[in-house]
């Protein structure tokens, strides 16, 4: 059913006319006297959520009928843990101005027509607010409740054409993407800009992680101190609320600024792709209840940063995320794919750490800074997708036809017929550009900072 049907339907089970004079639902019974428009923008906003609703009911539907769809036999199948989506339990929409309703708009002002109780008469209001940015259109303005104010809220839109899929972009060698590293602590998040064919372009070490970590970890530890002392948790009633409210709003805050750096980062690098690690099986650390609690929120702040940058990166200009299989990304090398050693400065140059700041590889001699290697390894990662194809076995009849002859008598190793090198050279590409960003061709001492890493994002708590 389209639009102008669903509303003429409803129309018909709300509002009392000749031909329906006693309606389902009448809307009178809530209020006398509503305008028309408001009444179908009433109808409108309910088809809005509606439609919204059961578009989501059949996306949940859709990713669980893939899920139960897969069955491997070497490992048991996992259940379907997401839950589906829930209609709203409270609705609450704010009132439209339609074109024929407001005019002259200024800067400072707008002239609106309002409904007085008897009449309809034209008020002029002065507002504040922000210039319109470029490129973007305005649209009807709402009128939005605050408490006992009213606010006039108008939305903008900006038109861009769909870019094309990450599959697409990524067979040119000259697209940019920007592959993110996310950490519990030290620099929350690390950003490496790359091209397909391999060249490093520019690196940013974003957050402060330690900080908010220990913030978190004192505010967890306050509310453990006081469960203790009082022994007892009112029922029904949120314990600690004022330190549970300061908790929340730290994460969120912080999820929203590191995404927000992390859009900007990738966008004055006019990158097209931002890519993350699937971070979905992580769990909470042994020990004390303020250090699991810190764990299990943080990795909650992770998940809020994917957010958060995914819907601003595509409203920023049509920049797509897209995730990667994170097995290994910090021990590998992403030069030659070997493993590294990981170790902090000043101690032996062996093994592996986990958490370290920096890593050594044994076979090509690389040396950087850990999550900055491991951010270079997650954007390889999407670029090899491209070229899964490109590894598939010959057929069948190409292989009998260069395969020896049985009647020879000689055996030839697998050795000696990989002495010409792999099959593909590109597989090995790593920065064997060189060129402008790449780390090969030069000295640096692991204690300096690199000259294109932003500042760290300042966190101050009160």
């Amino acid at each position: 059913m389209c639009q102008g049907e669903s509303l003429t339907a409803l129309e018909k089970l709300t509002h009392a006319t000749e031909s329906s004079p006693h309606p389902i639902m009448p809307l009178t019974d809530l209020a006398p006297d509503i305008p028309a428009m408001f009444r179908r923008a009433a109808i409108n906003a309910a088809l809005g959520s509606a439609r919204a609703f059961f578009s989501s009911l059949k996306t949940w539907r859709a990713r669980k009928q893939k899920h139960e769809a897969k069955h491997t036999k070497k490992r048991k199948k996992r259940p379907f843990r997401e839950r589906p989506p829930v209609p709203p339990r409270s609705w609450n929409k704010s009132v439209p101005f339609y074109a024929s309703l407001w005019h002259e708009r200024h800067t400072h002002g707008i002239v609106l027509k309002v409904w007085t109780g008897s009449c309809w008469s034209w008020l002029k209001v002065h507002i504040l607010g922000r210039e319109l940015p470029d490129g973007y259109a305005m649209g009807s303005p709402q009128l939005v409740r605050k408490g006992d104010r009213w606010w006039l809220h108008t939305p903008i839109e900006k038109t861009f054409e769909t870019p094309a899929k990450s599959g697409e972009q990524l067979t040119t060698a000259q697209t940019r993407l920007c592959a993110v590293d996310l950490n519990l602590d030290k620099h929350l998040a690390v950003c490496s800009v790359q091209t397909v064919d391999g060249t490093i372009l520019a690196t940013s070490f974003i957050g402060n992680g330690t900080a908010v970590s220990g913030c978190r970890k004192q505010l967890l530890g306050r509310i453990a101190r006081n469960r203790s002392q009082t022994g007892l948790i009112a029922e029904n009633e949120q314990d600690n609320a004022d330190l549970w409210a300061k908790i929340r709003h730290v994460d969120e805050q912080i999820a929203h600024l590191v995404s927000a750096r992390i859009v900007q980062f990738a966008s004055e690098h006019k990158t097209s792709i931002l890519v993350f690690e699937h971070l979905g099986n992580l769990q909470p650390e042994k020990g004390t209840y303020s250090r699991r609690s810190n764990s299990k929120r943080a990795y909650w702040m992770k998940g809020r940063m994917f957010r958060y940058a995914t819907y601003k990166a595509w409203h920023a200009g049509g920049i797509i995320t897209c995730r990667v299989n994170p097995r290994n990304t910090s021990r590998e090398c992403h030069r030659c794919h070997a493993a590294v050693i990981r170790y902090n400065q000043g101690h032996p140059v062996e093994g592996y750490t986990s958490g370290a700041a920096l890593c050594l590889c044994p076979q090509c001699q690389m040396r950087d800074h850990a999550d900055r290697n491991a951010s270079i390894r997650v954007g390889q990662r999407l670029i090899e997708r491209t070229q899964e194809p490109l590894k598939e076995k010959p057929h069948a009849r190409s292989q009998r036809a260069k395969r020896e002859s049985k009647d020879s008598g000689v055996g030839i190793s697998q050795d000696a017929k990989r002495q010409m090198g792999p099959s593909i050279p590109a597989a090995r590409r790593g920065d064997h550009a060189n060129g402008h960003g790449t780390a090969q061709g030069r000295r640096r001492r692991m204690g300096a900072s690199f000259p294109d890493i932003a500042s760290q994002l300042r966190v101050h708590f009160e």
